[in-house]
């Protein structure tokens, strides 16, 4: 699995890091980052949870 954000559409709603806080985090500035070694999902079942749940679509979830 290979996720990824967009940090251009990304707006700091946080509803990834609400709903799979084992893969998402906020940054300084309230933006959406990855957990350092998290960059699969680490197996997490709620990343595609997570990246349906973001408002302006900034999530990627695909098949590596």
């Amino acid at each position: 699995m290979h996720i990824s954000i967009d940090k251009d559409v990304c707006i700091g709603a946080g509803q990834c890091a609400l709903t799979a806080p084992g893969v998402f985090t906020q940054d300084d500035d309230g933006f959406s980052e990855l957990l350092p070694g998290r960059e699969d999902g680490g197996g997490d079942p709620m990343v595609r949870e997570a990246a349906r749940a973001c408002p302006v679509g900034a999530i990627t979830v695909s098949e590596a």
